[in-house]
């Protein structure tokens, strides 16, 4: 009983429609914050930046790593789901794309646990698409498989 990935123009930091939601954004695996969406979520929030660097720095006695999700409460009926999707960041070298599929299709699918749990609506730009160098076609198969095929209600912003 899967629903259906909804495109709408706006700002996945004020997420659209009532009750519990999620918005679930990408973040590296080198404790880097502080260019692409992240800028957005900081603007509004200090509580993921603040809790994703001291899962990195804590990263020996926990699960920080690509795969990885870490829900921060930053309203009352409000998360953001920092997921490592990223491997390092795009230098300009010939390294390939930093985003990696396998860890973003691992990460939603503890995101789509959460948010059943919560019976939260996921909101999210176009995950893994922007600064992590990945291809939408390759990532909405994994977020229909992950949330909308269990049934979780997906919105995904494009700006402007």
């Amino acid at each position: 009983m899967g629903t259906d990935i909804a495109y709408v123009r706006g700002d996945a930091t004020t997420p659209q429609g009532k009750g519990p939601r999620v918005i679930a954004h990408v973040c590296n695996d080198l404790g880097g914050w502080g260019k692409g969406f992240v800028v957005a979520l900081s603007r509004r929030w200090p509580e993921p930046e603040r809790e994703y660097r001291r899962w990195h720095r804590a990263r020996a006695e926990n699960d920080f790593g690509l795969g990885a999700v870490r829900m921060v409460r930053v309203e009352r009926w409000l998360w953001v789901a920092n997921m490592v999707g990223q491997h390092g960041i795009r230098t300009g070298g010939s390294g390939g794309v930093p985003v990696r599929y396998e860890a973003i299709d691992a990460a939603l699918a503890k995101l789509a646990d959460e948010a059943a749990r919560l019976g939260a609506s996921v909101h999210m730009p176009r995950i893994g698409c922007g600064l992590a160098g990945g291809r939408w076609e390759r990532m909405e198969p994994l977020i229909r498989a992950r949330l909308t095929d269990r049934g979780i209600s997906v919105t995904v912003y494009d700006h402007g």
